[in-house]
């Protein structure tokens, strides 16, 4: 019988770049043309929010939240090493990397042998633009994944070979961030990619709106997958490695609701409420909050990549298995929530 890990990270871009740069998206979000007048000076934000702000324009506030992030990066991977898993599984979005005009599955596996990227424009590690990292694969697990999952009901895209993107950001940064400090990263990865953005992943291009172009009605795709379906999708993940020979880590790699997709927040920042009321259900094993969580929420409140960890609250339902560590790091000025937890197997 496999043996499960259960993690759950942030891949938040900006961690990547300098203390300086952090509240770059905030900054664009206040061009705005739409924007009302009140909002573009500070003494009309929340006062948490201008505390945040402080007199240096967040960069303070950003050494701080990045202790906090890495904090929590450092015990996941440390939780990750303890386990030795055969290799992840990372459940992440796609924002316009390879789902693209040409096709836009539900989700996807990718059977790769390996994944070869290169490092974040502008990074804190002084990394060359012209240097690669390398991340192996695992094909035969991946495959045995995708099969399960068809026999399931879950008719499950696969690739072999990458369509536009070497690897998405979101699995990318996961294996950056996870190795920040450089020790090295020894573990296989299945990136089990998510169309999260849905309505906006060919009309917004999965990214920030384009306030002089905004798309009509008319032009949005088609909705994600439901909240239940990727829950239900995660339960049976767990299931078919629980099945399996493996140990598995089973990992979700996003933030929660995102500013520039809070229209209700006039995407200056995130919708920090509706976070936390799932995130005391997931710490609480309340996982019928997650499966019933209606897809219009994920919208309103900018939540869109959390359907990543509703894969991840479907597989610890299915395993019956709280969460041992949760971390809830919030903001005003950086753009998202981030959550963090760990689940490891019963001793």
């Amino acid at each position: 019988m496999g043996e499960i890990l259960a993690v759950g990270i942030t891949h938040y871009p900006p961690l990547a770049g300098s203390d300086e740069t952090m509240a770059w998206i905030l900054k664009r979000m206040l061009q705005n043309p739409q924007l009302p007048e009140k909002f573009r000076s500070t003494q009309s934000w929340p006062e948490a929010m201008r505390a945040e702000w402080g007199s240096d324009e967040g960069t303070s506030a950003a050494h701080t939240h990045r202790e906090a992030l890495l904090r929590s990066l450092r015990k996941a991977r440390a939780q990750i090493d303890e386990f030795r898993p055969d290799f992840i599984v990372m459940w992440g979005d796609d924002q316009y990397e390879n789902f693209r005009e040409d096709v836009i599955p539900p989700y996807c596996i990718y059977a790769h042998e390996s994944f070869e990227f290169a490092p974040p424009a502008r990074n804190v590690w002084n990394d060359a633009p012209e240097k690669r990292f390398r991340a192996a694969g695992n094909v035969a697990a991946a495959k045995y994944l995708a099969g399960g999952l068809i026999e399931a009901g879950f008719d499950t895209a696969y690739s072999y070979k990458p369509l536009h993107h070497p690897l998405g950001h979101a699995f990318a940064n996961a294996v950056l961030y996870l190795d920040y400090d450089r020790k090295g990263f020894p573990y296989p990865i299945i990136p089990f990619e998510i169309n999260c953005y849905g309505r906006r992943v060919i009309a917004q291009r999965g990214g920030l709106p384009a306030f002089e172009n905004a798309p009509s009605e008319a032009q949005l795709d088609p909705p994600a997958p439901t909240p239940r379906r990727l829950f239900d999708l995660g339960a049976a993940t767990a299931r078919i490695f629980a099945q399996s020979p493996w140990r598995v880590a089973l990992m979700a790699s996003s933030g929660w609701s995102h500013a520039f997709l809070t229209a209700k927040n006039n995407f200056l920042y995130p919708d920090t409420p509706a976070d936390r009321a799932l995130f005391e259900a997931l710490r609480a094993g309340n996982f019928d909050t997650w499966r019933n969580y209606p897809a219009a929420s994920v919208e309103a409140s900018g939540q869109q990549e959390i359907l990543n960890w509703m894969c991840l609250a479907g597989a610890l339902a299915e395993l019956k298995r709280k969460p041992a560590e949760t971390e809830f790091i919030d903001t005003w000025i950086f753009n998202s929530s981030k959550c963090f937890l760990t689940a490891p197997p019963p001793r």
